[in-house]
């Protein structure tokens, strides 16, 4: 994948959704020149997504390697909100930007991760006598035998050109935590999952600190996209989490909820994965979230047509033992794709139960729109079929120039976790920049200690 993304690089409307490592790592996607670009007007909801997607007609033949045969590709933002509820007032999100991005693919690559093939899938109209000139032409390409045309932003490996910038202080967010605890203890809700953001200057272009964090921190649920306009911007991330698989007959959703730190040592490790499995703390906060995730897919589900598969389940990556449980579901007769993503989305492990006042909770304690930040990155099937990832452990990324220097940029991200009754302010505190750790890596300068500055007090005064 990341050899096919380097050779596409100038093509229109790269987009990647990336199985990179960990479990489950089955295919993997890359689409450029969509037939429609988003931003644009009249495409505002998950739902207005239906139109475009219908528009698409597959042909017969053969059956296409793995579950997307074109559609759509691209990410909502967190702040769209919960389909059907209240809008939940919030201020607006740093960067202002848009809160649906993508477009419709038929043009993509397919990558068996088991196989270890990789597939070329192009539209074409009836009598188009340029399919097969341009088959050949990206061929060559992926091959390596014609190089990209040449970039005003070739590769260069990314550094950064401005300190890591802690945009809300370590006393702030034990301030907010303890604030969420007296509202539980109140009966306002169960959990509230809270977030900090951090900041840093970067020179390089964006997909070459994409694969930077593919190789810092591979994931199951990674992804590229990037969208011009009046507000151009990147997403990279490197999540591990599922929001929906949906393969037109039974849904499917993963919610994460406990992390602790890998060991130095494999004695070491197999403890801490134990400690976390006996964590009763992490124990009710999953459990929590799977009750909601039941509900949430219940609303579209068959009567007695939702389950839980193994709960508690450890999955562990480079960095971090997770506790994790699927969800299953199968849909009523006449639910799509797009009704039980919006009965899901935004994923309650990123919000907090009950959600409506989890969701509003989070808006006045954190003072600002989460933007993509656990909004959902992934694609909708012409078939039908859909999967999204939850944006956590992701970067945004928008353009700086200064003077004497095109390739600036500015990288944005969030950390947080959930927050119970028994959640201890200092604990949780540290609990975010053990999340931050591989992002703070995949910012860092050669040599530089990897969360050197993320203990920073700086916070910026103004617009950010």
């Amino acid at each position: 994948m990341a050899r096919c993304l380097q050779r596409l690089r100038d093509r229109r409307g790269l987009v990647a959704l990336d199985s990179a490592g960990g479990w489950p790592r089955r295919f993997g996607l890359i689409g450029f020149d969509p037939l429609l670009s988003l931003p644009a007007p009249g495409v505002e909801r998950a739902a207005d997504l239906a139109p475009l997607v219908a528009r698409l007609e597959l042909a017969g033949g053969d059956p296409l390697p793995g579950p997307f045969h074109g559609g759509f590709l691209g990410a909502l933002a967190y702040d769209l909100g919960a389909a059907g509820e209240r809008p939940v007032a919030v201020a607006p999100e740093p960067w202002g930007q848009p809160l649906l991005v993508g477009g419709l693919y038929a043009d993509f690559l397919v990558r068996d991760e088991r196989a270890r093939r990789t597939y070329l899938v192009l539209s074409s109209e009836p009598g188009d006598r340029s399919a097969e000139p341009r088959a050949r032409e990206l061929l060559r390409r992926l091959a390596g035998e014609d190089p990209p045309p040449a970039d005003p932003r070739p590769p260069a490996e990314p550094r950064p050109i401005g300190p890591l910038v802690r945009r809300t202080r370590g006393s702030e967010h034990r301030r907010r935590v303890q604030r969420a605890r007296e509202l539980i203890a109140r009966g306002d809700l169960y959990q509230a999952n809270l977030a900090h953001r951090f900041t840093r200057r970067m020179q390089g272009h964006p997909l070459d600190l994409y694969l930077r964090l593919r190789s810092v921190n591979p994931a199951p649920y990674m992804g590229f996209l990037a969208w011009e306009g009046r507000r151009p911007g990147a997403l990279l991330s490197a999540s591990p989490e599922l929001l929906l698989e949906y393969d037109g007959k039974l849904a499917r959703t993963r919610p994460i909820k406990g992390t602790i730190a890998r060991g130095r040592t494999e004695a070491e490790d197999a403890l801490r994965a134990a400690e976390l499995l006996a964590s009763d703390k992490d124990l009710a906060e999953l459990t929590m979230i799977v009750d909601l995730a039941r509900n949430d897919l219940g609303r579209a589900a068959r009567p007695g047509g939702v389950r839980v598969e193994g709960f508690p389940r450890l999955q562990t990556y480079p960095g971090l033992h997770h506790l994790v449980a699927d969800v299953v579901a199968e849909p009523r007769a006449g639910v799509g794709a797009i009704e039980l993503l919006e009965s899901l989305f935004p994923g309650g492990s990123v919000t907090g139960a009950p959600k409506l006042r989890s969701m509003e909770v989070i808006a006045e304690l954190e003072g600002e729109g989460r933007g993509f930040f656990t909004g959902s990155m992934g694609y909708l099937d012409a078939r039908g079929r859909a999967a999204f990832n939850i944006l956590i452990r992701t970067l945004l990324w928008r353009p700086r120039p200064a003077v004497g220097d095109p390739l600036a940029g500015e990288v944005s991200f969030r950390v947080g976790g959930g927050i119970t009754w028994s959640s201890d302010p200092a604990a949780e505190e540290r609990e975010t920049l053990v999340k931050a750790q591989a992002l703070v890596a995949s910012l860092a300068a050669p040599g530089e200690e990897a969360l050197a500055g993320a203990g920073r007090e700086a916070v910026a005064v103004g617009p950010a």
